[in-house]
């Protein structure tokens, strides 16, 4: 066996051994394997075909699975051919259904690896993003897209405070699988590992739990692992006029082929939670900028109160990352939680998996960390350990693939 099929094995199988408990909703799938009618407390699938990928402006789920691959091959023909039985893979998943023969018969290996059989499609989404080195690893032009790498996808600069581990960055293609089932996240991007065997491997991958962010403003706000109320501010997933300012890029922003599409930016966020719950409760509020218990921003009685800047700590976070303070700057944020057991020393791997779509990082993300990194007193409590961006080409069309415009 090779080594790039060695690793490719062990990547799907790193990603088999991540599958966290089976979810509430259940329906009961038939001899073919696809699910009967679901409870009708079950929500209704999430469209996979449309102009937009699902998974960026849709109501935010409760798990997700991220995951980069690099791709091992340098033919542009397989890369097209994967991108092809990965779009149809999760035309199935995400509606509920197995990708492939998932009962072949005793002497056929299965297509489907079987972990979500009998599982509601539980709003799984799945969206794929492309990184910088997909276009082009160091001088090497291995697909012939080079000069068609949008000039928003330019790799992040070193930020203030940053520690990044080499491991959790970058990758050649992104999958992130959203959904309320945590089985049914881990069965998607396990599934699109298999489908890539000998193609790619994984690179690297994040589980998250319990949104952090929410595009539905109707809704409670969640709270991230300090305790605090995150994304009151967030950009709403049916705000149709600020989607179209800040989130999606235009055909006058760059290459045809991200027209409807938008750009990513994960960041592995570490919290240092040992340190944070040793300060009192006032710190912690002067720290955020917000009232712990009700979310309100300090001076106000109510989370969607609007602040005076001057009522609030200069260096807290609320009034460093406020739109009124960087030039009406926005993102659309997706952040979720992780806990990733403990590090050498015993201290808790935790904190937030944060994801960001916006129009042009360069003009929205970049600005926003640089000024955070220097002046948000947060920055005492977290350190950022993993980075990449990824562009995210628009939605599919029945019949069509993820990059179609990029590589057709």
């Amino acid at each position: 066996m090779s080594r790039r099929r060695l690793l490719a094995v062990s990547g799907a199988g790193a990603l088999a051994g991540a599958a966290a408990g089976a979810g509430a909703f259940w329906a009961v799938a038939g001899p073919s394997g696809t699910p009967a009618a679901a409870s009708p407390i079950q929500a209704a699938p999430v469209p996979f075909h449309g102009p937009r990928q699902a998974g960026i402006a849709t109501p935010v789920q409760d798990r997700m699975h991220f995951a980069a691959f690099d791709v091992v091959t340098d033919s542009r023909d397989e890369l097209v051919t994967l991108l092809k039985a990965w779009t149809r893979a999760a035309e199935e998943m995400t509606a509920g259904r197995p990708a492939g023969s998932a009962l072949p018969g005793a002497a056929a290996v299965p297509d489907d690896s079987g972990e979500a059989l009998g599982l509601a499609a539980s709003r799984l989404t799945v969206t794929v993003g492309f990184g910088p080195s997909l276009f082009q690893r160091g001088k090497e032009d291995r697909f012939g897209i080079a000069a068609r790498r949008p000039p928003a996808l330019a790799d992040l600069p070193a930020f203030p405070g940053d520690h990044l581990d080499q491991a959790r960055c970058g990758g050649d293609l992104a999958v992130q699988a959203c959904a309320d089932d945590p089985q049914v996240a881990v069965h998607a991007v396990r599934t699109l590992a298999r489908i890539g065997l000998g193609r790619t491997v994984v690179r690297w991958s994040q589980l998250g739990y319990g949104k952090t962010s929410s595009t539905t403003p109707g809704q409670d706000t969640p709270r991230n692992l300090m305790g605090f109320k995150d994304g009151t501010d967030n950009i709403a997933g049916d705000d149709e006029r600020a989607l179209e300012t800040h989130v999606w890029a235009a055909a006058s922003d760059g290459p045809a082929w991200m027209a409807g599409g938008t750009y990513l930016v994960a960041r592995r966020i570490r919290m240092h939670l040992e340190a944070w719950d040793q300060v009192s409760l006032g710190e912690q509020e002067r720290t955020i900028g917000r009232a712990k218990a009700t979310g309100a921003p300090l001076g106000g009685h109510a989370e969607r109160d609007g602040f005076d800047p001057a009522r609030l700590p200069a260096d807290s976070h609320v009034r460093q990352a406020h739109p009124g303070g960087n030039g009406g700057i926005r993102i659309l944020r997706r952040g979720y939680s992780f806990v990733d057991g403990s590090d050498s020393q015993g201290r808790i791997d935790a904190g937030l998996f944060f994801l960001a779509f916006q129009r042009d990082p360069r003009r929205q993300y970049v600005p926003l960390q640089r000024r955070l990194a220097e002046h948000d007193r947060l920055s005492t409590y977290i350190r950022h350990v993993g980075s990449s961006v990824w562009a995210c080409p628009p939605g599919v069309r029945p019949g069509g693939y993820w990059g179609e415009g990029l590589l057709a």
